[in-house]
């Protein structure tokens, strides 16, 4: 089993980061779309940015274990961070603007469809982009 988790620990971590990532998506989102009755895509894009903020502060220690907080790194690192965010928040913010703002489909079930497929992109593009070893 211990094997299993150091074989596999990016991801399990990143999993469990991406819930608390959707946790913290949704406890912003739901007020703003349910309460204030804000647009989905106004809510999701609000949301998004408290996501991206507690994702990068989360992702880079625990998952992809960098700890080196200088801004000689942190400057790059977020930049990259941040953008691979925003391609992934375009895109969902426009399948949450056709599917629920237009065609009136339940906002809090696209945006937990949406939310899944979030996860893996930045997943992928963190993976690949931003974190990756030297």
């Amino acid at each position: 089993m211990k094997e299993l988790f150091k074989k596999y620990y990016d991801i399990i971590v990143y999993l469990v980061f991406g819930v608390l990532t959707t946790v913290v998506n949704y406890i912003i989102y739901l007020p703003c779309y349910n309460l204030l009755g804000l647009s989905a895509a106004v809510s999701n894009m609000i949301a998004w940015v408290f996501a991206v903020a507690f994702a990068y502060l989360t992702n880079k220690p625990f998952v992809f274990r960098s700890h080196d907080w200088s801004m000689k790194t942190v400057g790059p690192e977020l930049t990259k961070f941040v953008a691979c965010r925003i391609g992934s928040g375009v895109l969902e913010t426009l399948i949450i603007f056709v599917t629920v703002d237009l065609l009136h489909f339940d906002g809090n079930i696209m945006k937990l469809l949406t939310q899944i497929m979030v996860v893996v992109l930045n997943y992928v593009a963190s993976k690949l982009l931003v974190f990756r070893k030297k």
